[in-house]
């Protein structure tokens, strides 16, 4: 059995851009190798930039940043860099009479203790409010209220 002469049997169907009506002379949207040139695994060649080193005629300057985390004053001494002298110390505490004092001393005097019972908690340094300075410089680094 042999194709009937009349009719020619084509040889290869036709190309996708034939098929699909791509305009040949319009730009692909992406690289076409050249002839002699081979893709890459991706189909694509590279850009001329990528894999190279950066120039080196720019220095890198490294800056280095130490934070202090915050320091929490309370009634008790602490060991710390000053921020006025930048010297390691143990603050000094002073007792001040504050809201809690006060209180306490008005609590005191509506119960009764008129005579001067009722000046007991201005003697009393936990009922005070605390402030620490620096012993070498004297900055008043914190205070600790107790109300």
């Amino acid at each position: 059995m042999s194709a009937p002469s009349g009719n020619p049997v084509p040889s290869a169907p036709p190309s996708y851009e034939e098929a699909v009506g791509i305009n040949m002379n319009y730009p692909h949207p992406y690289p076409v190798p050249g002839p002699g040139q081979k893709p890459d695994g991706k189909g694509m060649n590279p850009p001329p930039h990528m894999g190279q080193p950066p120039p080196a005629n720019n220095p890198i300057t490294v800056q280095t940043v130490y934070v202090q985390q915050p320091v929490l004053f309370y009634d008790r001494p602490v060991q710390m860099c000053c921020p006025s002298c930048n010297q390691v110390i143990v603050t000094r505490l002073s007792y001040d009479s504050g809201a809690l004092t006060w209180l306490s001393c008005g609590g005191l005097c509506l119960l009764g203790c008129i005579g001067g019972c009722c000046l007991i908690p201005f003697c009393i340094d936990a009922l005070k409010d605390v402030d620490h300075t620096c012993p070498k410089c004297g900055a008043l680094l914190g205070s600790y209220k107790r109300l």
